[in-house]
């Protein structure tokens, strides 16, 4: 007997749960459930004609491309699991997604405002505005730094060791989200970074008030959730009467420092964890008309 596309989802989902990290089985769980079940409950082939109709939906609410990918990326897995298993004839299920406007850069400090703050967080401190220089100072992101103990950083070495992440995950069984600490989703987000000077000095400075299971934004032995880190920023940002620029917005400030000091794309791809370079060339490196000149320039010298 055929089985419809939400009993399918669901056969799906149970195979792949010990195949998939919590967070991801929350994140697919809640699509199936609250998304999938309103497009695909009555499905019928072909079903490429229904998944471009889910994917245009999707773009007139006004989910972002990335958004909309994923949930489509999701329904053609489900529906190819459904065909290996002779519930449905196959056959290929290609989308053409929407046209989305050029994607905006996210808001950076300048290089002004970034010294600003640094300049703050040297003469001011605590565990907290020391999450707040490591992001800037070494381009970690919100999870990374709030998963962060003493004893991943080496302080003879001076480096810096990624080896989790930290989320609010939604726990269906327990009804609400819960905090979770896990490995980084990609190998290379598991990194290494060299520390800056100024960082390793306060780091060494507090060394006889630390313990290495401790975790560096608390002192503790329970961590700081990203949530609760993104309000204390936002208020640090009112009091020193700076523009409020997202908290991503301190990695994205510290790489467009690194590349507007002629960095090293390669290594810099690396610092940030990025799988491949192209990430970090696309999101980084926008040369402007300065730029391109010496650019020219320089070629034009060689053929003189």
């Amino acid at each position: 007997m055929q089985k419809s596309f939400m009993e399918i989802a669901h056969d799906f989902l149970e195979e792949r749960k010990d195949y998939i990290k919590p967070s991801t089985y929350a994140l697919y769980r809640w699509g199936i459930e609250n998304v999938f079940v309103h497009y695909f409950q009555s499905m019928k082939v072909p079903f490429k004609s229904q998944l471009q109709d889910f994917a245009l939906s999707q773009k007139k609410r006004g989910l972002k491309a990335k958004t909309i990918k994923c949930r489509v990326s999701l329904a053609q897995s489900i529906y190819y699991y459904g065909c290996s298993k002779g519930n449905w004839p196959y056959q290929k299920v290609d989308v053409q997604y929407p046209v989305f406007e050029e994607k905006r850069n996210l808001p950076v400090f300048t290089l002004e405002e970034q010294k600003k703050l640094l300049r703050y967080l040297d003469t001011h401190f605590s565990f907290h505005n020391l999450g707040i220089s490591l992001c800037l100072e070494e381009g970690l992101r919100i999870g990374e730094v709030c998963s962060l103990r003493f004893q991943d950083i080496d302080l003879e070495a001076g480096i810096l060791t990624i080896r989790r992440t930290i989320q609010r995950v939604y726990s269906f069984e327990n009804k609400k989200s819960e905090i979770r600490i896990d490995k980084p989703k990609t190998s290379s987000s598991e990194r290494e970074i060299p520390l800056s000077h100024s960082l390793l000095r306060r780091l060494k400075s507090i060394g006889k008030i630390t313990e290495p299971s401790h975790y560096v934004l608390t002192n503790s032995k329970k961590p700081l959730e990203p949530r609760a880190f993104r309000a204390y920023y936002s208020r640090l940002l009112k009091k020193l009467d700076m523009p409020q620029v997202r908290f991503h917005g301190l990695r994205h400030s510290f790489a467009t420092r690194c590349v507007e000091a002629g960095c090293d794309y390669k290594a810099l791809s690396a610092i940030l964890g990025h799988a491949n370079i192209g990430t970090t060339l696309n999101l980084y490196v926008h040369p402007d008309n300065r730029q391109k000149k010496k650019c020219i320039d320089k070629m034009m010298s060689r053929l003189k």
